[in-house]
């Protein structure tokens, strides 16, 4: 079977993606025409172009750019809802995503407005497409940790909504520790932990996102084979890493696919799993992103099973339903 086809067969999982990250130019010019709001970019081939970024930082700024547009219910059913009409057309069955509350209420959108448009396009994607879906309220760390505190204060009349908590945009400077007590909040409301670390950040960044958040999850985590004590203590516990390999080239954390470590972290019994970020901007949605890292790295038919398999073991999904699925791809 050709690789394409193979990799379009196989259940999957998502489990590393930014709702506002999906936001492709037509719709982001459909919203801001229908909401009154002149774009700085002329068409749809310019926005293009700007997603030429050197690093995160650019990207950053774009992406806040782009959500400027979005300020209705109805703004927010459209963008998740093309979202899950793209994973059906790829073979996903599950999806575990983010969405920044400080990106749209900092702009005075209400957070029951983003919300309501969001969990209306989950129960839609279930009923048409059969898609499960858990939601994650995710904390801006390139702001304070009062605006965090006061994030997740706004949050809780919506907690039942969510499945947990992450960590998210630029890294460098913005350790995890700096959030330690909304992530104790959080857990004591029995929330799930994750948190971004690794990707830019040292090391030593993933090590205090195990201890002082005691995450359930690690998002990125590239740099953890720098430390061969990290790497032990991810085996051992079978925390999850939730890579994003066109991600990692597009923001130049690996110049090359050739170079990314998702097959030696295989090697070395981690949990690993591919993802496709904020896919918009990095040029693949999920089935991209396994159909690039498998030509850079050779990987085989097994190797894809695995990372298949991984991203239901590394859900939030009750145990059943990780192995329904699961042993559907060995059949």
């Amino acid at each position: 079977m050709e690789l394409k086809q193979f990799i379009q067969q196989l259940p999957k999982a998502e489990l590393h993606l930014h709702i506002e990250g999906t936001f492709e130019p037509e719709l982001m010019f459909a919203i801001g025409k229908r909401n009154g709001i002149e774009l700085k970019y002329s068409s749809v081939e310019e926005v293009r172009e700007a997603y030429q970024f050197a690093n995160l930082q650019e990207f950053l700024d774009i992406y806040y750019a782009g959500a400027q547009v979005l300020l209705y219910e109805q703004d927010f059913y459209d963008l998740t809802f093309a979202y899950f009409t793209r994973m059906h057309q790829q073979g996903v069955v599950h999806v575990e995503f983010f969405f920044d509350p400080q990106t749209h209420t900092d702009r005075g959108v209400s957070f029951s407005t983003v919300i309501k448009g969001i969990t209306r396009a989950m129960d839609d994607a279930r009923s048409h497409f059969g898609i499960s879906s858990g939601l994650i309220l995710s904390v801006l760390r390139h702001l304070s940790e009062e605006s965090a505190l006061q994030t997740f204060e706004e949050a809780r009349p919506f907690l039942s909504y969510f499945i947990g908590i992450g960590l998210d945009s630029s890294e460098m400077g913005h350790p995890p520790v700096k959030f330690s007590r909304v992530f104790e909040k959080a857990r004591a409301e029995g929330l799930k932990i994750l948190a971004h670390a690794g990707e830019e950040g040292p090391p030593a960044y993933i090590w205090q996102a195990l201890n002082e958040l005691k995450i359930d999850r690690l998002d990125h985590g590239n740099r953890s084979i720098e430390d061969d004590d990290l790497v032990q203590v991810l085996v051992e516990r079978q925390i999850a890493l939730t890579l994003c390999p066109l991600s990692n080239l597009k923001l130049q954390v690996v110049k090359d696919l050739r170079d990314h470590p998702i097959k030696y972290m295989l090697g070395k019994g981690m949990l690993v799993t591919v993802n496709s970020d904020d896919p918009a901007y990095f040029g693949g949605y999920l089935n991209e992103n396994y159909e690039a890292i498998a030509e850079a790295l050779n990987l085989s038919k097994d190797d894809l099973r695995k990372l298949a398999a991984n991203s239901f073991t590394a859900s939030f999904l009750h145990e059943d339903e990780k192995q329904r699925y699961i042993q559907m791809m060995y059949v």
